[in-house]
């Protein structure tokens, strides 16, 4: 079962974005999306029966102004967006996850892990924590880790609660899908390897995210993130040139209907050329990879309040649409 989304006037920012559709009788297939809430199938388009959007992006540099070509031909071919089920827009082949980015929220877990022994006023602690956000923007390096594709599953799709997970907890993100290789690129460079942008809800199990058996080896972001449809992602991929600003943009995550999360991406620490950039000193971003930026403040840990069965979470990011997701409880025999 899936929570479909409600029609909007306008379902993201631009002429068209990137989709992957399916139907009863027609497996999944690459879309171009209009803002009308029409579709086009690219595989005639493109005259390729085995296209996908992966393979959209491996060519984008040819494909980009082929699809604004379309997107502007108003001819036959298209049909309702309603009569298919959407799919995440793309089967990355890597997944680069980002931890503490967003200022607020790491000041607010500074501020929430007290020492005993500390006797300051909460305005002296946020102060210290203000201040070790500042240097560390200036300083250090964005905190990139690796999560799994099988994780990934659709923007409308349930999303099953493991009965191992204690504290199931929703991150919203910001999330960059690369269109051309990038290895060891500057910040200045970075920005030029992303076809453009999507919304991923960076589900974490806040139990298991430490070790307790061994916790001097840290965290364990294998166990605590990668559940399948722990990654819902979606539901488009809107190109980068339809996206004017990636550091002004709205992050929001309501929960049963009341807002949890909502902050600018002003408040991101490091902003997503960086991200980018240092995630490729190391590893090569490929076509369709996706880069997660991080999420605000705002998470179950910070109101107390951790997912359930038939919670439904709605999250949007400026120009990007909106992702609906229902959880539900893993049946246990």
């Amino acid at each position: 079962m899936s929570v479909k989304p409600e029609p909007e006037s306008a379902l993201f920012a631009g002429p068209f974005a990137l989709a992957t559709l399916s139907a009863p009788e027609r497996p999944a297939f690459p879309a171009l999306v209009t803002p009308d809430a029409r579709i086009l199938d690219l595989r005639a388009a493109f005259d390729d029966e085995q296209l996908t959007v992966r393979g959209i992006l491996e060519v984008w540099e040819t494909a980009l102004p082929r699809l604004r070509a379309l997107a502007g031909d108003e001819g036959s071919g298209r049909e309702p967006l309603a009569d298919f089920r959407v799919h995440a827009p793309v089967e990355a082949r890597q997944v680069f996850q980002s931890g503490a980015n967003y200022r607020q929220h790491v000041i607010d877990l500074h501020v929430s892990h007290r020492a005993p022994d500390d006797d300051r006023s909460e305005e002296e602690r946020r102060a210290e924590a203000a201040e070790i956000m500042d240097r560390r923007a200036a300083e250090d390096l964005p905190y990139v880790f690796i999560g799994l594709p099988s994780a990934v599953t659709g923007p409308y799709d349930d999303v099953v609660l493991p009965a191992w997970a204690g504290k199931p907890d929703w991150e919203l993100e910001l999330a960059a899908v690369i269109g051309r290789p990038a290895y060891q690129v500057s910040v200045e460079e970075a920005l030029d390897h992303i076809a453009g942008y999507t919304i991923a809800n960076d589900l974490t199990d806040r139990a298991t995210v430490f070790r307790r058996d061994m916790p001097q080896i840290g965290t364990d972001w294998l166990r605590s993130k990668n559940a399948p449809g722990f990654t819902p992602l979606g539901p488009w991929i809107v190109p980068a040139g339809s996206i004017a600003d990636t550091g002004d943009l709205r992050v929001t995550l309501k929960l049963n209907g009341e807002t949890m999360q909502d902050e600018s991406t002003k408040d991101m620490i490091f902003d997503v050329a960086r991200v980018v950039a240092y995630a490729s000193q190391t590893a090569q971003l490929l076509p369709g990879d996706l880069v997660l930026t991080g999420s605000p403040a705002g998470n179950g840990m910070h109101w107390g309040r951790l997912l359930r069965d038939g919670d439904v979470m709605e999250g949007s990011v400026t120009g990007l649409g909106v992702q609906r997701s229902r959880c539900t409880a893993e049946e246990t025999p």
